[in-house]
């Protein structure tokens, strides 16, 4: 018997439209004669929507796209009842980016109602996706980071000139600042300036209540996948060419003008201690499945360490599956199997687990 796998993407996310793109990816690479494919559309609304067995390939993202009239809770109810089969195996791999698919929310979902699923679990998600609690934690276990400053927006709401003090007396420009749960650079802004440093807050509290404000660091940017559960292997590390202060969405998703350098541009012995760090960061945040860590290089190759995404993208452009293509040769549909058996192997050690006295 064939075991399900259930897609999902979108989401209630600024992230949506990159989940859009990394599930089409994600749902072709699946092997239709070992799955069925079952690809699930959330709205920007929250509503799931099924789509039903996918028998053809997607090519075009207006594919995945529906309406529903239903209510979040209704839609979901409907999944479970309708389309989820308790009796039959079944995996679910949450290609959603961002809020609600990234930052332990729906894997909170997944946990209650006891199903494997690909990726990492609640705590490695949350503690993930918030940039300022993960810069706290990576400080308490003493890995490298460039300094920063957190906001929130009901004190900068107070006084928001005493906030822009308090930055300027803490950190040097330039700076960057982002909202505190997000990625794919959305709301993230560069600032020189105090001006700057006053829209730079404005757009980036459109996305979160709190935001975390760097100290600019001179460096290249190292990506390195990091897959596994109790023993994780690790990448060799990849970078961009940078034609820009940094990469924004457009970017990253749009222009498609980013050349990637596998492997990265490093002495030997500096690309080692890049994936030691990388391989320590992913075990701090109790993460399992997979994780791309982003670690900053200077020109006098000092490592610090910048942040962990525990959902990447899958997209054409993006680091992961491109980068263990030029580690080991893994294809795509070998990286989205291996990521699915590590989804089962967690699965069967957690149910081993006593839950009763």
């Amino acid at each position: 018997m064939k075991t399900n796998v259930y897609v999902l993407l979108g989401g209630k996310s600024a992230e949506h439209e990159v989940s859009l793109k990394s599930a089409s990816a994600i749902l072709n690479a699946l092997d239709k004669n070992k799955y069925n494919v079952y690809p699930v559309f959330i709205t920007k609304e929250g509503i799931w929507c099924s789509l039903g067995l996918l028998k053809k390939e997607i090519k075009s993202v207006d594919e995945l796209q529906v309406e529903s009239k239903d209510s979040i809770s209704t839609s979901i109810g409907k999944f479970l009842m309708e389309i989820f089969k308790d009796d039959e195996k079944s995996i679910i791999f949450p290609a959603i980016h961002g809020t609600n698919g990234e930052d332990g929310t729906i894997q909170g979902l997944l946990e209650l109602i006891d199903v494997p699923y690909v990726g990492n679990e609640v705590l490695s998600s949350s503690v993930g996706m918030d940039k300022v609690i993960m810069k706290d934690v990576f400080s308490k276990h003493n890995l490298p980071q460039t300094k920063y400053v957190s906001i929130r927006l009901h004190r900068w709401k107070e006084d928001e000139k005493k906030v822009y003090k308090k930055v300027e007396e803490q950190l040097k420009y330039p700076y960057y600042v982002k909202p505190a749960n997000l990625g794919s650079s959305v709301g993230i802004n560069r600032v020189e300036n105090y001006e700057e440093l006053e829209e730079a807050f404005k757009e980036a509290f459109k996305y979160d209540t709190k935001i975390i404000v760097e100290e600019e660091v001179i460096a290249r940017e190292m990506q390195i996948s990091v897959i596994g559960n109790d023993d994780p292997k690790v990448s060799v590390p990849g970078e961009f060419i940078m034609e820009r202060p940094f990469f924004d969405y457009n970017a990253k998703y749009i222009d498609g003008k980013i050349i990637p350098v596998i492997p990265a541009r490093l002495a030997p012995e500096v690309s080692d201690k890049v994936r030691e760090l990388a391989v320590k960061a992913f075990k701090i945040l109790n993460c399992h499945g997979l994780a791309r860590v982003d670690i900053f290089v200077t020109d006098d190759n000092e490592i610090l360490i910048n942040e962990v995404n525990t959902m990447p993208g899958f997209t054409a452009v993006s680091m992961t599956p491109v980068l263990w293509k030029a580690t080991d040769g893994t294809t795509y549909p070998e990286l989205i199997e291996e990521l699915i058996s590590l989804a089962f192997e967690r699965y069967e050690q957690k149910k081993s687990i006593l839950r009763t006295r």
